[in-house]
């Protein structure tokens, strides 16, 4: 997916781009709440308020994913979708997501509806900027997923199998915890708003452990720390 680039802008900040990225990764990279973050900082000698995080988080959290998401390598060419219900001041939500082959997070809309018009939207917004459509779409029985998918991609395989879209059910476990640390989101505005950003940014210090020996491991880690001072525009370690 194509993102446009954007410079995250200090000016005027007190803090140096250090402090500030490190604050960010903190919040979105573990279970935290702000007040846990302003913890941290403050037993490292850094005082700042919790409300300076959030507006924090809030200014360049979004900033960091965008450029995150330009950076990483072309997703696969299998996609599950699943959609999750979400209570949010006792109102019943839909949080859409899409996932590739290997548990990669393409994108997240919430919506109010689970009908024909939201997967067509959902399905729409994966698509934007895209130079290439996927291979095969798997997705649970959900009607709305084969009517969207012969409006919009009549052409691609469709697979209806609800134990074949376990990668995308998986996918919603970070989400439901971090759900639970901030006590619920308040409103759909603010859930759409952390988990574009959270997504991107949990994802790329979280790979395949599982899958990696110790020092293919450790190495993973280093590349993917020097990307991230990279967006964030802090130097590189001496």
């Amino acid at each position: 997916m194509k993102e446009t680039r954007t410079t995250p802008c200090y000016m005027r900040h007190r803090f140096p781009p250090e402090i500030i990225g490190h604050a960010i990764w903190l919040y979105f990279r573990f279970a935290l709440s702000y007040r846990d973050v302003e913890e941290l900082l403050a037993e490292r000698g850094v005082i700042v308020t919790y409300e300076t995080v959030r507006q924090w988080c809030r200014k360049f959290g979004q900033t960091y994913a965008n450029e995150l998401r330009r950076r990483r390598p072309r997703p696969g060419d299998k996609w599950h979708l699943d959609e999750v219900f979400i209570s949010i001041n006792g109102t019943q939500q839909y949080l859409w997501r899409a996932v590739d082959q290997d548990g990669q997070v393409l994108d997240i809309l919430v919506q109010a509806r689970r009908d024909k018009r939201a997967a067509t939207k959902f399905l729409r917004k994966l698509l934007k900027g895209l130079t290439y459509v996927p291979r095969v779409v798997i997705t649970d029985k959900l009607a709305s997923y084969g009517a969207a998918m012969r409006a919009v991609l009549p052409s691609v395989e469709h697979r209806r199998h609800q134990g074949l879209n376990n990668r995308a059910e998986n996918s919603h476990q970070p989400t439901r915890e971090r759900e639970r640390r901030m006590r619920r989101f308040k409103e759909p505005g603010h859930a759409q708003r952390f988990l574009a950003a959270y997504g991107p940014i949990a994802a790329h210090f979280r790979p395949r452990r599982h899958r990696l020996t110790a020092a293919a491991h450790r190495e993973t880690r280093a590349e993917r720390f020097a990307t991230w001072r990279a967006v964030t525009g802090t130097p590189a370690l001496a």
